[in-house]
């Protein structure tokens, strides 16, 4: 079992910061699980670029306003308190920010919490380090 509290996060190497964000992520590859849980605030006025080549991802508000626009598809959504988004299909994307906004965030496969965003808004794929990546299609690494 694991428990750990956001408190437990901040401060150490899994608390990641950007140029437009800071990410606490409290799940990651070593930990087995199959997913990476994060808990991630982007600051008002700023605008994100991403596409993740590597990692399906999952978003949920739970405080601020964003506005989300799908770049593949051409349509934008407004982001708010109670709104899921899922990039099911590695679609590129912009995330502008009118109030600071806190989001969980999933990833499959897992981060292992040192990725940053490369010039094309990509993570990186990083292996764990017996040089395997955990997937939740895969099951739990034991």
């Amino acid at each position: 079992m694991i428990v750990r509290r956001l408190d437990d996060v901040v401060g150490t190497e899994r608390d990641v910061a950007g140029p437009t964000f800071v990410s606490r992520r409290l799940l990651l590859a070593d930990d087995r699980v199959g997913f990476s849980l994060h808990d991630t605030v982007l600051r008002r006025g700023t605008t994100t670029h991403m596409w993740y080549q590597n990692h399906i991802e999952a978003v949920y508000c739970i405080e601020g306003r964003a506005t989300l626009h799908d770049l593949v598809a051409d349509v934008t959504y407004e982001i708010s308190p109670g709104t899921l988004y899922t990039l099911n299909g590695n679609e590129k994307h912009t995330l502008t920010v009118h109030d600071d906004i806190r989001v969980l965030c999933v990833f499959n496969p897992p981060l292992t919490g040192q990725e940053l965003h490369d010039d094309e808004g990509t993570y990186p794929l990083i292996t764990i380090p017996d040089g395997e990546v955990p997937s939740s299609a895969e099951g739990v690494i034991p």
